[in-house]
């Protein structure tokens, strides 16, 4: 399942987000990196954050954070176990 560069951006902003923390959001400012600002507003089209230049997570968002930070976890963990 190949990831499209749209996505890997995406799920670079979404690991801005605390997961632990519905109450910790993000500002993305008009200086920031194009595809960082276009992964934001699709990020918010989505709706998974609250608004187009960062804000906080939705329920959905908040959802979709936890099942990254699980993925991640594992991924550190095998990284780990190899090296």
């Amino acid at each position: 399942m190949p990831l499209s560069k749209d996505i890997l951006d995406e799920i670079r902003v979404l690991t801005q987000f605390n997961p632990a923390s519905a109450l910790e959001g993000i500002k993305v400012h008009h200086t920031a990196d194009p595809s960082t600002i276009a992964a934001t507003e699709r990020l918010f089209a989505k709706e998974l954050i609250t608004q187009a230049d960062g804000g906080y997570l939705t329920s959905s968002g908040l959802e979709v954070i936890r099942h990254l930070d699980s993925l991640m976890t594992v991924l550190n963990c095998k990284d780990q176990e190899t090296a």
